[in-house]
Formats: C-alpha cells, sequence, structure tokens
C-alpha cells in the first residue's frame, strides 16, 4: 500500500473514532436515528477519498460500533431485536451499494478525463500532421513552381538569345549589317530579367514605396505620353468627368503609372484594329478606380484570376513581348503594396476590362492653388 494510500485509510480510521467518541458521550441525549446517517456520512466520505476497499472497511467497522456502543445493551456486540437487525442490515446495505456506485462513479470519471487527454493529445498530433502536411505541400507546390518557372524562362529567354546568335551569323556571313534588329533583342532580354528581378523583389517585400496626394488626370496622361510611342496608340480613348471634381489619390505616381501603361499595352495587344481601347478613372466611395477596357477576345471566367499568376498564359494567348508572361502578376503585387486592388471582369459587347483600385482622397483644389 502506498504511502499516500496509508495516510487516507489513517485519517478515516480517525475520524470514523472521533465521531463514535462523540456519539458515545451524547447516546444519552441523542436520538439513534441520526446515528446511521452519521456513520454513512463516513463511510461515503472515505469511499470518494479512498475507494471502494476503505468504504466497505469503514462499513463493516461502523456497523460493529453502533452495535457495540450505541445500540442497547451497550458494550456488547449482540442483536436482541428484530429492528435492530434491520436497522444494522439496512446500513450495511446502504453504505455498501452507495460506496459502489460512488467507486463507479470515480472510475467513470477517471476513464472520461483520460479519454478528455486521450483526445487532446490527438488533436494536438493531428495538428501536428496537419501543419507537417501543409509544410510538405508547401514544398512540393514550391518545387513544381520552381520547375514550371524554370521552364517558362529557358523558354522565353531562348527565344531572344537564337534570333541575336542568328541575326549575328548572317551578319558575319553577308557582311550586312543587323544592329537595330539585335538591339532590339537585347532590350527584350533586358525587360525580361529586369521583370523577373522586380517580382522577386515584390515577393521578398524589398521594395520601397513613396505613397503621395497625386491626381488621377496626371497619372492618365503620363501613361498617354508613355504609349505614345507604340503602334495603334492613336486608338486610346480616355474619359474623364469633366463637371465632376478632380479626382485624387494617394498612391506612388511611379509605380501606378507602371500598372496603368502595362494594362494599356496588354489591352492594344488585343484589341482588334476597328476598335478602341478606353482608359477611365472615377471616384468609387473611398476609392479611386482607374480602368482599362478592350475589345479582345476577353478571358474566361476560370482564368481570370489565374492571369495574374506568374508565367501563366491563357491557352491560346500570343507571347508577352519581352515580359516572360509575368505583367499582370507585377501589376498586381505593385496594385497590393499601396493598399490597391487589381482585378479583371468581362465587359459588356465582348473584351476585357482591368480595375485598378487606390485610396481616394478629399482634397479642396483652392487650397492646392494657394
Amino acid at each position: 500500500m502506498r504511502t499516500g494510500s496509508v495516510r487516507v485509510w489513517v485519517t478515516w480510521a480517525a475520524a470514523l473514532i472521533a465521531v463514535t467518541i462523540a456519539l458515545v458521550e451524547l447516546r444519552a441525549a441523542t436520538e439513534q436515528t441520526y446515528v446511521p446517517i452519521t456513520y454513512l456520512l463516513i463511510v461515503l466520505g472515505g469511499s470518494a477519498s479512498g475507494g471502494r476497499k476503505l468504504g466497505f472497511a469503514l462499513a463493516i467497522a461502523s456497523i460493529l460500533l453502533i452495535d457495540y456502543y450505541l445500540q442497547t445493551p451497550y458494550d456488547n456486540i449482540t442483536v436482541t431485536k428484530t429492528v435492530d437487525f434491520v436497522t444494522l442490515a439496512a446500513f450495511l446495505v446502504t453504505a455498501v451499494v452507495t460506496s459502489a456506485l460512488l467507486d463507479r462513479a470515480q472510475r467513470d470519471r477517471d476513464a472520461a478525463l483520460r479519454h478528455a487527454e486521450e483526445v487532446t493529445r490527438l488533436a494536438a498530433e493531428h495538428e501536428q500532421l496537419s501543419r507537417e502536411a501543409e509544410r510538405v505541400r508547401t514544398l512540393r507546390e514550391g518545387d513544381r513552381m520552381k520547375d514550371f518557372v524554370l521552364a517558362s524562362v529557358s523558354h522565353d529567354l531562348r527565344t531572344p538569345l537564337t534570333a541575336i546568335k542568328a541575326m549575328a551569323q548572317d551578319e558575319i556571313r553577308t557582311g550586312t549589317s543587323r544592329a537595330p534588329e539585335i538591339d532590339e533583342q537585347v532590350d527584350r532580354l533586358s525587360r525580361m530579367v529586369a521583370d523577373l528581378l522586380d517580382l522577386s523583389r515584390l515577393r521578398a517585400g524589398k521594395w520601397s514605396f513613396t505613397p503621395e496626394l497625386n491626381s488621377a488626370e496626371d497619372v492618365i496622361g503620363a501613361a498617354i505620353r508613355q504609349c505614345a510611342a507604340l503602334d495603334r496608340s492613336a486608338l486610346i480613348v480616355v474619359h474623364l468627368d469633366e463637371s465632376a471634381p478632380a479626382l485624387y489619390g494617394t498612391f506612388d505616381f511611379v509605380q501606378t503609372l507602371r500598372i496603368l501603361v502595362n494594362l494599356v499595352e496588354n489591352g492594344l495587344r488585343f484589341t482588334p484594329e476597328t476598335a478602341t481601347l478606353e482608359l477611365a478613372a472615377r471616384r468609387d466611395g473611398p476609392q479611386l478606380v482607374f480602368s482599362v477596357s478592350d475589345r479582345g477576345p476577353g478571358i474566361s471566367e476560370g482564368e481570370r484570376e489565374r492571369v495574374f499568376e506568374a508565367f501563366y498564359r491563357p491557352e491560346g494567348s500570343i507571347a508577352d513581348r519581352g515580359r516572360a508572361g509575368i505583367g499582370l502578376a507585377i501589376a498586381r503585387s505593385l496594385a497590393t503594396a499601396q493598399s490597391g486592388v487589381l482585378t479583371h471582369h468581362a465587359r459588356d459587347g465582348g473584351g476585357s476590362v482591368f480595375e485598378l483600385k487606390l485610396p481616394a482622397a478629399d482634397v479642396d483644389e483652392r487650397e492646392l492653388g494657394e
């Protein structure tokens, strides 16, 4: 028997003796009906503390003590009346049954606690396994993306390199200078490498922004001027509500200009010669919204988010000139980094609408003039 168990047995034995001494002192003035209840409390307390064996032992001891000290004739173990025998038997049965029930309840409680601990342990293991599975999935996705990026970049870089080599060999063979074409292909390579480095810096959070108060008209004008050298730039139509207050926002002018130029160049690439590309700005609550609308073939609903993924091109689309398929990915990253949003939706009548939403600003033009 362990030390703790011995201490419990000794404690309840002492309690039983103390109760007996007190009842013996008061047996002349104490009603006999309270005696079994008092001892029954001792039995229940012992059962709760020390288990069923201690409860049974206390019950037997209580029967003997009641019969010897508290049942007439006193100081003698004997049962002279049927009612006394029934009383003692009922006490014993009650004590044994309650002790057994209490012990079972304690065992059920202990089992429930063990079950709860097991459930908690399994839940923790499940969470750990889930984290491990997520880590493995992330690593696999990273490996897949790495292979995909390498394949895409290799393909996109091989095209201008092959062209440069072919033109150089042709120049050597014929003596004809093809420097302009070579220079164009080198620029294409430079744009690809620059875009790749920019995307890497954006994803790593190492890009610095300077959000300032700027007007929508200024950034749209700069975008039109920058696109002026492009083929079919005359197809661009700008929509600004002349009667509405001037539109202002808080954004990085240079990076927002880069987003708009990217969207315009992309739209011109897919807009038919007979259609126009519309560039507009408006205020929508707390947001300043720039929209670029083309009349191209549009993008299917299942690909409207995927077009913003790096190196993804819709099936059957033409190659993104010099951008390795990451122009829209960079544009969205630049928008997000400015607390903005870049989205796409279908245009009524066919085509696509790209919307750039940035934080708007309320400005009193009279204060600006001052």
